[in-house]
This record gives C-alpha cells, sequence and structure tokens, in this order.
C-alpha cells in the first residue's frame, strides 16, 4: 500500500508540473514535426514530438517496472 501511494504522489507531482510548464516547452513544433498549409487545406503530423513522447513513456514504464517488486 505505501509504494502505491508513493507512486501515485509522484505521478500526481508529474501532472502538476507538465500542467504548470507545458506552454515553456515546443512540444509540437519541433524539428522533424511535419506541417504542410496549402490554401484552405492544413496538415500536420508531430513526427518527432510522438517519438519524444513514446521514449519518454518508455523509459517511465521500465523504471516502475524495474523498481515494482
Amino acid at each position: 500500500m505505501g509504494k502505491l501511494l508513493i507512486i501515485i504522489g509522484i505521478v500526481c507531482i508529474a501532472v502538476g508540473l507538465i500542467l504548470t510548464y507545458a506552454n515553456k516547452f515546443p512540444l509540437g513544433k519541433l524539428p522533424g514535426d511535419i506541417s504542410v498549409e496549402r490554401g484552405n487545406f492544413k496538415f500536420y503530423f508531430p513526427l518527432t514530438t510522438s517519438i519524444l513522447i513514446s521514449l519518454l513513456l518508455s523509459l517511465i514504464l521500465f523504471l516502475y517496472n524495474r523498481f515494482k517488486s
């Protein structure tokens, strides 16, 4: 029960930091993100942002599984 409360606390702190400082990070406007605008047509695919978020989530889940037991 104690480990679960610690994990919930860390998640709450992380979410709070993300919500507080989210506008200071250029996520969604990184080099490698694909953006095409032609007339009335706009296409946007955040390729680099998706890779960065995937790596971050993989690291978090790896650390969680490693220290879970």
